[in-house]
C-alpha cells in the first residue's frame, strides 16, 4: 500500500472501501446527528477552515492536509483567515513607525 496516500483501514488492517464507508457508516452518522448529507471530503475543508480561523499558521494547516505547497492552502483558504489584511496594514505601520 506504499505510495497510495492516507487510507482508512478496517480493524483487520485492509483498506475500507470508499462506497462501504459512505453508505454503511458516514451517511447513518450524519442522519443520527441531524446533519445535512455532506461529502466525507468536506471534513478536510472544515478542518482547514476551523484551524485557520483559530489562528493556526497556514504552513501547519498545509502540512496537516498533506498539501505539497503552502500556496495551495493560501489560494484555497486565505479568505477565512481573520484580519489578514488588517494585520498586514498594522505591521507596515509598525515597521514605518507610524
Amino acid at each position: 500500500m506504499e505510495g497510495l496516500g492516507p487510507r482508512i483501514l478496517h480493524q483487520a488492517g485492509y483498506p475500507v472501501r470508499r462506497d462501504n464507508l459512505h453508505d454503511k457508516h458516514w451517511k447513518p452518522l450524519l442522519e443520527r446527528a441531524g446533519l445535512p448529507d455532506i461529502r466525507f471530503h468536506d471534513l478536510r475543508h472544515t478542518c482547514a477552515t476551523l484551524l485557520l480561523t483559530k489562528g493556526v499558521h497556514p504552513k501547519i494547516v498545509s502540512e496537516m492536509l498533506g498539501y505539497s505547497s503552502i500556496a495551495i492552502t493560501l489560494d484555497t483558504y486565505s479568505h477565512v483567515i481573520p484580519g489578514m489584511q488588517e494585520a498586514a496594514a498594522r505591521a507596515m505601520e509598525d515597521a514605518l513607525g507610524e
